[in-house]
């Protein structure tokens, strides 16, 4: 091994470092340590003079290791590997110590900081000596995005990404794209309708020649890294031939069998051949094999003995397709809270307590009732109770804040004073309108004689007390700002229920092979500086799959996705981590312990030798393998035992 020849720049970061460390002491202690030629000290390391003062250092002192005392490695840590390779050292002969982070901002007192400061430095100067020069590898990116969810989200992504000239497979679970969005009345707090806004997307979409679009389908298994993955999609049968198919609809008018409509939750009837509603993209009928009468019984075939283009196809079979995509993007969204375990609001259990989305089907122009509010009865309520926050801000459901249920719960209050004579009471704890407009929206609420009631809710009844409440729903709960119990009878209650993960998410994520919060929504590389990618390359999330979101944060959140996966496209490769694990296969004994505990599927067990091997495209560096291994046959690059070593040694000293 060469002679070291090590360089410490320490910085005062403002007052961030200096103001607790005496930057000044630490340099003097630096220039005494084994083989460092060089210490300097300023303001701003990660400035354009800091950086230039490394590499003039570099280069007239012939400088073979590079130590920066500052802040943390996630923010600056490329900064100076790329300062230290453009005066011609390898990046990886480059060492940081965090004086910030782990040092000035947790230690109060001076003197204490700067002892600790120095054990930082001189652990970073003891580890940089066996640092070896490692060279990063380029993998080409196939052009091609996969994008998992068809909601609002996808759709944008997909768009954007097809609208640059390349290729998308937009693969949805049900049989139309279009996710919850179009399953609304009108969107807060421009109350634009839903469906005129979404359904000009979904068309494109269906329409757009970059766009192949798989719905009634789901992703079975993913393979590959990034750049290069390989994706199995499940296409379920339709048992309608979607080549034939002119979506004319006689075979719905014909079938005479009928269930209950999930996209109308319930509160109306759908065919047993159906679209899902009438501006389905594809509009291609698909047949409920739970409730088609051939497939429980063996007779009918009405919708094939009228179909004049002989689409229907009773012997169609699941198909499965593989896909090669370069990216994905995963817009899977969300499912709504379901209330009835909270017993004390009445769900199910009171006819006309309805959820929130049940309401904008009932409200919806196209829902069941043709846009009319009505209770179960047919009958127009004269008072609705609107209540907030069910299993959103709730130790015992979900602790977080929903975000779009206060505005939501204000557009029904107008919904409701436009369609009706009814009272309307909104039952709130706070009122949280964050976003552009959205205040404003409030206050125009205000003024038109919504009745704002500040409150926990603690039980809606049927139990009436007086000749008033006798066949009406009350609520009982306590007016905060009073000081008092209440109970206010009224015909109809909303629940604004939570935004949850979807059922199915902790499947995506093991398949995906991403990574949940406590919440159960999937987490994201950084909460502020990376919002979309995760922490497997090549993999993005958009929309309410990584939290509750309003349409507009949603579509923010899809397009920035795309130019993510668009950034990358026009790269045409991408540079794949040095600091990787390795096995040497003449040790390895085969025992798999490292392919069972590998949390990315980055090594696989080669049949032929007997022995595991790893694939740095896939691999992290997050060195569970080399701990597991009872061969010691695998070396994690970068963090090899004789640089953990020294640096434990160096923080001792």
């Amino acid at each position: 091994m060469e002679t070291p020849k090590i360089g410490v720049y320490v910085c005062h970061c403002g007052s961030n470092i200096a103001g607790t460390v005496d930057v000044q002491q630490v340099v003097e202690f630096a220039k005494k340590l084994d083989s460092v030629v060089v210490a300097r000290e300023y303001k701003f390391m990660c400035s354009d003079p800091g950086q230039n003062m490394i590499k003039e250092d570099i280069k007239n002192l012939k400088l073979n290791r590079v130590v920066v005392a500052s802040c943390s490695p996630l923010l600056h840590e490329p900064t100076f590997r790329h300062a230290v390779q453009e005066a011609g050292l390898n990046p990886y002969l480059f060492e940081m110590a965090n004086i910030r982070e782990q040092c000035s901002w947790t230690t109060e007192d001076h003197e204490k900081a700067t002892e600790k400061a120095k054990a930082l430095v001189s652990a970073a100067v003891k580890r940089v000596r066996y640092h070896q020069p490692l060279e990063t590898k380029d993998v080409p990116v196939n052009p091609a995005t996969l994008i998992v969810g068809g909601g609002i989200a996808g759709i944008q992504a997909a768009l954007e990404i097809a609208d640059a000239g390349h290729k998308v497979y937009l693969v949805e679970k049900d049989p139309s794209i279009g996710g919850h969005m179009i399953q609304f009345d009108k969107t807060f707090p421009t109350l634009d309708c839903s469906a005129c806004i979404l359904t000009p997307k979904m068309t494109s979409a269906g329409s757009h020649p970059n766009i192949e679009l798989m719905t009634y389908s789901e992703v079975e298994d993913v393979s590959g890294f990034i750049g290069n993955f390989k994706v199995r999609v499940r296409k379920k049968a339709r048992f309608v031939d979607e080549e034939k198919c002119n979506g004319c609809g006689v075979c719905m008018e014909k079938c005479p069998w009928k269930a209950p409509s999930e996209f109308d939750l319930g509160l109306g009837e759908r065919k047993a051949i159906y679209t899902p509603f009438p501006q389905a993209v594809p509009n291609i009928p698909v047949i409920d094999k739970e409730h088609c009468v051939y497939f429980l019984r063996g007779r009918c075939r009405a919708c094939e003995k009228f179909c004049e283009r002989g689409a229907i196809d009773f012997e169609q079979q699941d198909k499965i397709v593989e896909l090669e995509v370069g990216n994905i993007i995963i817009a899977t969204g969300y499912d709504p809270f379901d209330p009835t375990p909270i017993v004390k609001y009445g769900y199910n259990r009171y006819p006309n307590v309805y959820t929130a989305l049940e309401f904008e089907r009932l409200c919806n122009a196209a829902g069941p009732t043709g846009g009319k509010i009505v209770l179960r009865d047919g009958s127009e309520p004269k008072s609705v109770a609107i209540i907030h926050c069910v299993g959103s801000r709730d130790e015992n459901y979900h602790r977080y804040c929903s975000r779009v249920c206060c505005m939501y719960a204000l557009k029904y209050s107008h919904l409701i004073k436009e369609k009706t004579e009814a009272d309307v009471y909104q039952m709130y704890i706070d009122m949280r309108c964050f976003g552009k407009g959205y205040e404003e929206f409030y206050e125009r609420l205000s003024k038109e004689g919504v009745k704002f009631i500040r409150g926990k809710v603690a039980e809606v009844t049927d139990r009436a007390l007086t000749d008033e409440e006798k066949g009406k729903l009350i609520v009982c709960g306590e007016d905060t700002l009073l000081g008092t119990v209440i109970r206010v009878p009224v015909d109809m209650v909303i629940l604004c229920i939570a935004l949850e993960p979807r059922s199915d998410a902790k499947q995506v994520a093991q398949l995906f092979r991403i990574s949940q919060g406590a919440d159960g929504f999937f987490i994201e590389r950084h909460p502020k500086l990376d919002p979309v990618a995760t922490m497997t390359d090549g993999i993005f999330i958009a929309g309410c799959c990584q939290g509750p979101k309003d349409i507009p944060d949603t579509v923010a959140q899809a397009s920035a996705a795309a130019t993510r996966v668009l950034s990358l496209i026009s790269k045409g490769k991408v540079e794949l981590e040095a600091t990787v694990a390795v096995i040497d296969e003449e040790k390895c004994s085969g025992c798999r312990v490292c392919n069972i505990l590998c949390p990315y599927n980055a090594i696989t067990f080669i049949e032929d030798k007997e022995v595991s091997r790893v694939n740095e495209a896939l691999c992290k560096g997050c060195g569970t393998c080399v701990a597991a291994c009872p061969s010691a046959a695998i070396t994690h690059k970068h963090f090899t035992t004789e640089e953990i070593m020294a640096e434990i040694e160096g923080v001792l000293v």
